[in-house]
């Protein structure tokens, strides 16, 4: 296995788990927070208890303030899932979209933009938004949320469509979710875990809490709720190629991101505290209406504007095919690759004999000709003539003889 393959696999890896362990940590958490129960001879200090059973057990869980020298002797905290999460993606980032010059962050078929420069643009908006966004909430945020909320969400699909300009489909998507992963770790490491720190130290020393912090730490801890469900998607979205070659490909992911975090507030809403829920069809319906949303999106928005190729009125013989296929695909998709980047065969997709052509015809025509997301990033120079003579060889039955 290529060194790169190999970091490729193991990043990847380290990075699901992680995310796993971060993202069911926050979602724990969050039905925690909305399930407390108040009851008699709580101390003044507690904000609510909650019997959970797992494992073989009950839990008994109390959600609390302490006072002044009461830390116990053990304290947990839950901070390094993020960091792991977000080493991760960016290490895995880099691999993939830095590394073997840059190939995968550029599409010179749709935008000529210099590799070099490419990368200098991912690196500097990846710290930039954050500044911009901290900023945004510390001086906008506190007075008037509503009017930040509304500024950020404005930059973000901004920030979007500005990206499709430049990276290639899957870099788009990509940078937008390094951008998403950043901000939610500047809030854990900034603003979340400082308030920890601060409502510990006030415990040791004997004094009250600021609670500036706690309203700024659940401010913040909210936004990386909401911004959970999208950057969910956007981490799996290299499985969508309809999405991430679309033209409109942009659109695509604003919208899936609307649909994601409705699901994700008709989720938080779903639990009024104190033990209480609403009523099933008070939640769960718009979460689906959410959700449907979003797929709609993803099967209308897909079908506009599709590319399109040559239109070949006679008939294309196999040799033909064979012969395209050889040229543009074969580099990539045989059994040794000659590509400088793929050093193995993309998806384990092989077309060095016919009978492999044959049987791959579907996935040909799907990727080649009706995507066209294939090859990547036209690395072969394919034509739109030699894209519609293989649609017209597959549509004619995909015969060899």
């Amino acid at each position: 296995m290529h060194l790169n393959d190999l970091f490729d696999v193991i990043f990847r890896w380290a990075h699901l788990i992680a995310g796993i362990m971060w993202v069911g940590n926050s979602m724990l958490f969050n039905w925690l927070d909305r399930n407390l129960e108040k009851v008699a001879g709580q101390g003044p200090l507690s904000q609510g208890k909650i019997f959970m059973v797992h494992s073989g057990a009950f839990y008994d869980v109390e959600k609390k303030l302490l006072g002044p020298g009461e830390m116990p002797k053990i304290l947990h905290w839950f901070k390094w899932q993020n960091f792991a999460t977000w080493a991760t993606g960016i290490s895995l980032f880099v691999i993939v979209y830095y590394l073997n010059g840059a190939g995968g962050l550029v599409d010179p078929s749709t935008h000529d933009v210099d590799r070099t420069v490419a990368v200098a643009m991912s690196i500097s908006i990846i710290f930039v938004a954050w500044l911009i966004y901290d900023s945004l909430w510390k001086l906008v945020g506190d007075s008037n949320p509503r009017l930040a909320g509304i500024i950020s969400i404005v930059l973000l699909f901004a920030s979007i469509f500005g990206f499709s300009l430049f990276f290639s489909g899957k870099a788009t998507y990509m940078q937008t979710g390094v951008v998403i992963g950043t901000l939610m770790t500047g809030n854990v490491w900034m603003c979340i875990v400082p308030s920890q720190h601060e409502l510990v130290n006030a415990t040791k020393e004997g004094r009250d809490q600021d609670p500036a912090f706690s309203i700024r730490a659940k401010q913040r801890s909210i936004h990386n709720n909401y911004l959970t469900f999208p950057l969910l998607f956007i981490m799996v979205s290299n499985h969508f190629g309809g999405a991430t070659s679309h033209p409109l490909n942009w659109l695509i992911l604003i919208l899936v991101m609307i649909g994601g975090a409705g699901i994700r507030h008709f989720m938080n809403i779903r639990y009024l505290g104190n033990g209480r829920e609403r009523a099933v069809a008070a939640w769960l319906f718009p979460a689906a209406s959410a959700g449907a949303f979003a797929i709609a999106s993803l099967m209308i928005v897909t079908r506009i504007d599709a590319r399109s190729v040559d239109n070949i009125d006679e008939p294309v013989s196999f040799k033909r095919a064979q012969e395209i296929i050889a040229t543009r695909c074969v580099p990539c998709h045989s059994t040794h690759p000659s590509d400088d980047v793929f050093t193995a065969p993309p998806a384990g997709l092989r077309l060095d004999s016919p009978r492999q052509i044959q049987v791959n015809a579907k996935a040909i025509r799907l990727r080649a000709v009706d995507q066209q997301n294939m090859p990547f990033n036209n690395k072969t120079g394919i034509t739109r003539r030699e894209r519609g003579e293989l649609k017209k060889w597959i549509d004619d039955g995909a015969r060899t003889d």
